[in-house]
């Protein structure tokens, strides 16, 4: 009797990959090996091993990647200061290359001829996901379920469930008014009552965040440490990065910081609605601004912003292991060796106000900038500066 193939699944333990698993093993003939990466989303990582078990999975590998989403995806990110079209900081985006990358890795280890995804041919993580394996191991095949069972639908779903003895729970056995994905930076939601851009969220939905009407009447002061662009300690102390997002979200969920409600392109070219909470990575970007604002030249501070679009597309549309992101990575790096320093803020009511910052680095100069009598700088230069900007725009209105 031949041995069965195998294929490794990235199993959430929800209805979906649960019923992905049975699919696997009964109409592939397959032996399914999960795994569950811990990126920070919470209880459900327990609750797949446990349904992994019960589904008659032999092996199961449940790794906590905590800190190596946040210190080799996140910050990396963040130096860029990277937000998909004005909004999005592309909490989703940046955990599916680092689940790609392992998934690989235990392929590799057990001897599996496949990996398989949970995602739907509508969305965008099957890009992520398969520009991830692709890129790595361009021999893996792919098994995308969603794009090849004749299941359309949630109420498709549970009739599989049922008829192949895998337990729904109550709450799976209606229409849910959203889905959800979590991490360690953020939660998202969309679907159902969302697809509606006008009906407002109920906001009994949010779990991380507290609305800014019942955010604490005092403020919440703290001061950020930077080295080489990333955070390195709270209030004098210094935590590892996965630490220190988590006690950033607490602190932001705490005072109605990070939610979101955008209209965004997605890859495949529809539009979808989404709703995020991304507390510690909304005072995370506005702190790292304020540093780099006093120790990057102006013409590096500009030539990032002009190259950060770009570098969230990359992220947004799968292409973290692209040669064209590694080399933004690199100039993006490159700029950061003088980003060091402290941030003050206050956070208050949904708002991260900006109270100071200061660095060994600083490029600000007080004696400079003072409206008061100074022997630095000679505001006669000023004349020959702006008449040499002015020639061509005279030229041009002469010849007019």
């Amino acid at each position: 009797m031949n041995k069965k193939k195998k294929v490794v699944l990235a199993f959430s333990g929800g209805l979906d990959t649960s019923v992905i698993l049975k699919w696997l093993q009964n109409e592939r003939n397959l032996e399914v090996v999960t795994f569950t990466a811990d990126i920070g989303q919470g209880s459900e990582v327990k609750e797949a091993k446990y349904k992994a078990l019960k589904l008659g999975v032999k092996e199961i590998f449940i790794d906590d990647l905590k800190e190596d989403f946040v210190k080799d995806f996140v910050f990396p990110m963040f130096r860029a200061n990277a937000v998909y079209e004005g909004y999005y900081l592309l909490g989703t985006s940046i955990a599916r290359p680092l689940i790609a990358k392992k998934q690989l890795e235990i392929a590799k280890k057990v001897g599996a001829d496949f990996v398989a995804h949970g995602s739907t041919g509508k969305g965008n993580d099957q890009i992520r996901f398969e520009l991830g394996y692709y890129a790595l191991n361009p021999k893996i095949k792919v098994i995308a379920p969603w794009r090849e069972w004749n299941l359309k639908s949630r109420k498709d779903l549970i009739e599989y469930a049922k008829k192949s003895q895998i337990s729904v729970s109550s709450e799976n056995s209606y229409e849910p008014p959203y889905s959800m994905d979590a991490n360690l930076l953020h939660t998202s939601y969309e679907g159902k009552i969302l697809e509606d851009p006008w009906t407002q969220p109920n906001e009994s939905m949010y779990t991380r965040t507290i609305s800014c009407e019942d955010a604490p009447n005092t403020p919440t002061i703290i001061d950020l440490e930077f080295f080489k662009g990333d955070l390195i300690s709270i209030n004098g102390e210094k935590l590892s990065p996965a630490k220190l997002l988590a006690r950033l979200n607490k602190i932001g969920g705490e005072n109605g910081i990070g939610r979101i409600d955008i209209v965004e392109n997605r890859f495949v070219g529809m539009k979808s609605r989404g709703v995020y909470e991304t507390p510690g990575g909304e005072i995370l970007l506005a702190s790292r601004r304020a540093i780099e604002s006093i120790t990057l030249d102006k013409s590096s501070a500009h030539l990032k912003d002009e190259l950060m679009p770009k570098y969230a597309e990359l992220i947004y549309n799968g292409f973290w292991f692209s040669p064209e992101r590694e080399m933004l990575q690199s100039l993006i790096d490159k700029s950061q060796s003088n980003v060091e320093g402290i941030v003050k803020l206050k956070i208050y009511k949904g708002n991260i106000i900006i109270l100071g910052r200061k660095s060994k680095n600083s490029l600000y100069s007080s004696e400079m900038a003072t409206f008061e009598e100074d022997s630095i700088y000679n505001q006669k230069d000023a004349e020959g500066f702006i008449k040499l900007n002015a020639l061509r725009l005279k030229l041009l209105k002469n010849r007019r």
